[in-house]
């Protein structure tokens, strides 16, 4: 059996949980939510959506892989009636890097302003 790595926050904030965890080449992420360093979030679901690819391709590094090895998202919207404009932001975002395939649901509801939050599996490359 592989061994299980998993990373930790950083931030000093006690969480339920693991930023990621990695057995056999496989790097499972938590979820990445819109939240810039400063606790603010992004008022429209463009700019939500940029911001947690950022989130995401940041948790990528640290745990040793990129956006090019993305493997499958599971992205969860507060409303699917952004499904167009959300779509297109993330298009943008993943212009150059093969696109995973994906799954996308609405959700009832998210605590605060978020409106999107993406849960990604990728192939480990450090």
């Amino acid at each position: 059996m592989n061994a299980i790595t998993r990373t930790q926050f950083t931030d000093g904030k006690p969480r339920p949980y693991s930023t990621s965890a990695a057995a056999g080449g496989i790097l499972y992420l938590c979820g990445q939510i819109p939240a810039r360093e400063d606790g603010t979030v992004p008022a429209d679901i463009e700019g939500q959506v940029t911001q947690t690819f950022d989130n995401l391709e940041t948790a990528l590094k640290q745990a040793g892989s990129s956006l090019s090895h993305l493997l499958k998202l599971t992205v969860f919207l507060a409303d699917l009636d952004e499904f167009d404009d959300y779509n297109a932001a993330y298009l943008t975002r993943l212009s150059g890097h093969p696109l995973p395939p994906r799954t996308t649901v609405q959700v009832a509801r998210f605590r605060g302003e978020k409106r999107i939050e993406i849960d990604a599996v990728a192939a480990v490359t450090a």
